[in-house]
């Protein structure tokens, strides 16, 4: 089998370009504006993460913003009532599109039949009797099942009919049928559920090649570890492996190396394709962008050494509690760790880091004020300030033109 291997400076622009497009990071309404838009985004990416950090707003939210012009938070809410999207787990809690609700099912099965998500031992007396509860007298709120008055320290000291409850959640017998905020809505799957919604049970092979098709389509090109990010089915894994095998020597897929050694598969003639022009704007992602999230991948292809730092404490950080990575045209050139003080409608940037790149800084600084700008009003924010910066010659600047 033929390995392309990726050397000249416009083999790597392409490879980083097809990256980026696939991500619908380069054109500015990939997927139109709106409602339709966030739906036509969801159904190409395959999820969007959810995050309870909130000093911006919240990753789901923010995933949205970043490809659909004329998104507003409450557009997430909306889907899910209208049946468009449903929530479950990934490599981590998400949105998914209703259409690929069937590959939720095995490891709702696995759940069911004794595999431990969080808890061992689940309560099945408590969870029976939830259950009843629901069937009768309808949906619940998690906030309505009674609590103690004593604050407890996180998800792991949940009491028990909390954790009966996301049992029956992960296991499929309920599902989330609306949020306020992080205030969940349960209801039986039967009653939430769109009834033209397919409920067969993949086969191993069926959900093999539904990873690999969305991969490729969301990402552009995967590593095989990527294909199955942060999965722990081994069967599943090796079917995916089985499946790569056979579309390279069929000649449907072949594979890069890239200068780290990292093999990436795409669909043949991919690198080949027509792709946008880059322009000069600037994105301000989340963390748990579908972009970024696999650090390893993101390391290789931009060489852009991102870590999320809210769970070190806070004399190990570097950049700050909640770094958001920074996209200009096809390179991750800086972060920037901020807080939204919604009582002052206040944007705090505590620290905004700019990489060492060739890039004119006049065109750099005009590219984040458009992005800034924009971003205070994603997050409601009608003032700014500006902490640090660097390198810090760029403070002066950037505060000159912020009129800050």
């Amino acid at each position: 089998m033929t390995m392309i291997e990726i050397k000249r400076p416009q083999e790597w622009a392409r490879l980083r370009r097809l990256a980026l497009a696939a991500q619908g990071l380069l054109h500015s309404q990939p997927y139109g504006s709106g409602l339709a838009g966030a739906r036509r985004a969801i159904n190409h990416i395959g999820y969007v993460q959810i995050d309870t950090i909130s000093v911006v707003e919240r990753a789901h939210h923010h995933v949205f913003h970043s490809r659909v012009p004329k998104f507003k938070s409450d557009m997430t809410n909306q889907m899910l009532l209208d049946g468009d999207i449903f929530e479950y787990w990934t490599h981590a809690a998400a949105l998914l599109p209703i259409a690929d609700f069937r590959f939720s099912l095995p490891y709702k099965h696995a759940i069911k039949s004794g595999q431990t998500h969080w808890y061992k031992n689940p309560d099945t007396k408590l969870m029976g009797e939830l259950l009843a509860r629901i069937s009768i007298d309808g949906p619940l709120r998690s906030r309505d099942i009674e609590t103690s008055s004593t604050k407890r320290a996180g998800w792991w000291d949940w009491k028990p009919a909390k954790k009966a409850l996301e049992q029956l959640y992960m296991q499929g017998d309920l599902m989330i049928c609306d949020r306020a905020g992080f205030q969940k809505t349960y209801d039986l799957t039967e009653r939430v559920l769109p009834s033209q919604v397919s409920l067969k049970m993949p086969s191993m092979e069926e959900f093999a090649a539904h990873i690999v098709d969305q991969q490729l389509r969301c990402h552009g090109f995967s590593s095989l570890k990527g294909l199955t990010y942060q999965r722990k089915n081994t069967e599943l894994r090796k079917a995916v492996k089985a499946l790569v095998t056979e579309r390279l020597a069929q000649g449907t897929l072949e594979q890069v190396q890239v200068s780290s050694g990292e093999v990436f598969l795409l669909e043949t003639g991919a690198l080949e394709r027509s792709l946008p022009r880059l322009n000069s704007r600037m994105l301000i992602l989340s963390p748990f962008d579908n972009s970024v999230i696999q650090r390893e991948r993101l390391k290789a292809l931009f060489q852009y050494d991102y870590k999320i730092e809210c769970y070190l404490p806070e004399a190990k950080r570097q950049y700050g509690y909640f770094c958001l990575p920074l996209l200009f045209r096809d390179d991750f050139i800086g972060r920037m760790d901020c807080k939204a003080h919604r009582k002052t409608s206040h944007l705090e940037i505590k620290l905004l880091h700019f990489e060492p790149h060739n890039f004119d800084e006049d065109l750099v600084i005009t590219a984040f004020l458009a992005a800034i700008t924009q971003f205070c009003h994603f997050q409601q924010c009608d003032s700014l300030s500006l902490f640090k910066a660097h390198p810090q010659h760029l403070k002066k600047r950037l505060c000159s033109a912020l009129n800050i």
